[in-house]
């Protein structure tokens, strides 16, 4: 009887450690950014959109959710009826951007690990405002000086910031080259 209760207590004593050893696992790669991207809240194709882009890999799901702009990713996060099983989030390093229209399929920056601008004059590719996400400091801190904005970590974004509605697509002139998702 003492070994028959011994066993049954077996899955409850390992239990805490499995769960530990799944919380210090690394969190999963991001995957390159494809053609057959479709944004979790606009139903359309991310490549379609300029700017930043997002992707959160779940726990409940073989393929990334994506994102037309690197603000959805992080509304994602806020949202309470969102799943929670989250792996890992991933947005896109505008350092390494070749463009604002071509913001790349494979430079990912992990989003606890970003810099971010709010407030610039670049609208994500929804029209609404972005919060631009630089792999370093300087990166963010050299397009603030060509596109206005701050620069913050993620816990500075305002919640309302990337909660709120969209706004009127703004597009400012040179807003497709280079040196507007690099800085220069």
């Amino acid at each position: 009887m003492l070994r028959l209760a011994a066993l049954l207590a077996l899955p409850v004593l390992l239990a805490p450690a499995a769960c530990s050893e799944q919380a210090a696992a690394p969190p999963p790669p991001p995957q390159a950014l494809n053609a057959e991207a479709m944004g979790h809240y606009c139903g359309m194709n991310v490549l379609e959109h300029p700017g930043p882009k997002g992707q959160i890999l779940l726990a409940s799901r073989i393929d990334p959710v994506w994102f037309s702009a690197a603000r959805d990713a992080v509304a994602f996060t806020l949202m309470p009826d969102e799943p929670r099983d989250i792996r890992a989030v991933y947005v896109s390093d505008m350092a390494r951007a070749e463009s604002w229209d071509t913001p790349g399929a494979t430079n990912w920056v992990e989003v606890s690990k970003a810099w971010f601008v709010i407030d610039s004059r670049l609208r994500g590719g929804m029209g609404a405002p972005e919060t631009v996400p630089f792999g370093e400091r300087s990166a963010a801190e050299a397009f603030t000086e060509r596109n206005g904005g701050r620069v913050v970590r993620l816990a500075e974004i305002p919640h309302d910031y990337v909660l709120g509605g969209p706004a009127e697509p703004v597009r400012p002139t040179g807003a497709t080259d280079a040196s507007a998702a690099h800085g220069h």
